[in-house]
């Protein structure tokens, strides 16, 4: 039988759970849960417009080290706010503090004999001139998320180059059901309609979560947390 474990989710706005105020807009944590046994628990601690600096700042990680305990996950995901520079007190430089608050979060999880593992930041649908998606959606943060997980060995979910797939699988403009995009009284709660491509319909969040737990699935380095998954993703 297997030990029953918690897997945190420190993050931002694209994995957190949406209150009945911000439907249908939905983060993809919350549909996490469906792809595990109920050996491991997803306790969904990602909230709107953090970044690693404010998620800290904030005592938020604290708050997490205070439920966590051995043979736990945190798996980690920012970058989307870490960027805004006119933001001080979100801002992380991502050549600098922003791998050093990477490195905390690290840290934190293994020095509790728990398992921190990296996510890229999921993409957003942003395109260039000639229609393609821009490399750059969520600035450098991707690249630099991934030179923290080869550096201090840590296991990492590329979930910016998966996300980019499933955009060009879709295509451009069917893509957009992945997205906030709703006319004008299609919905009550945005009655003047949006055009958003950060933020994910619960198609979209549907999506992202099954994209995570496929990159689990297959990761050499998750083979003990596969043992949670409910079955064969496909």
């Amino acid at each position: 039988m297997l030990m029953s474990h918690i897997l945190f989710i420190a993050g931002d706005s694209t994995a957190a759970l949406k209150g009945a105020a911000e439907k249908p807009m939905t983060g993809w944590g919350e549909y996490l849960q469906n792809y595990f046994q109920p050996s491991m628990r997803v306790d969904n601690r990602a909230i709107n417009g953090r970044s690693t600096k404010s998620f800290l700042a904030e005592g938020r990680l604290a708050a997490i080290e205070q439920d966590f305990g051995a043979g736990d996950y945190l798996f980690i995901q920012f970058g989307h706010n870490d960027g805004k520079v006119e933001d001080p007190s979100r801002y992380a430089d991502p050549k600098q503090e922003y791998r050093q608050n990477l490195k905390r979060f690290i840290d934190s999880a293994r020095g509790r004999g728990g398992y921190p593992v990296l996510l890229t930041s999921v993409s957003r649908r942003r395109l260039l001139e000639d229609g393609t998606l821009d490399p750059f959606a969520v600035g450098e943060y991707p690249f630099a998320m991934r030179e923290i997980s080869a550096e201090t060995g840590t296991p990492l979910l590329d979930i910016f180059a998966a996300s980019q797939q499933l955009y060009q699988t879709f295509g451009l403009g069917q893509s957009k059901r992945l997205f906030m995009h709703l006319p004008e009284q299609a919905h009550p709660n945005y009655p003047a309609g949006i055009t958003d491509d950060t933020h994910f319909s619960d198609e979209g969040a549907q999506q992202i979560a099954r994209l995570v737990a496929l990159a689990i699935q297959q990761s050499a380095e998750l083979s003990a947390l596969q043992q949670h998954l409910k079955g064969e993703i496909t």
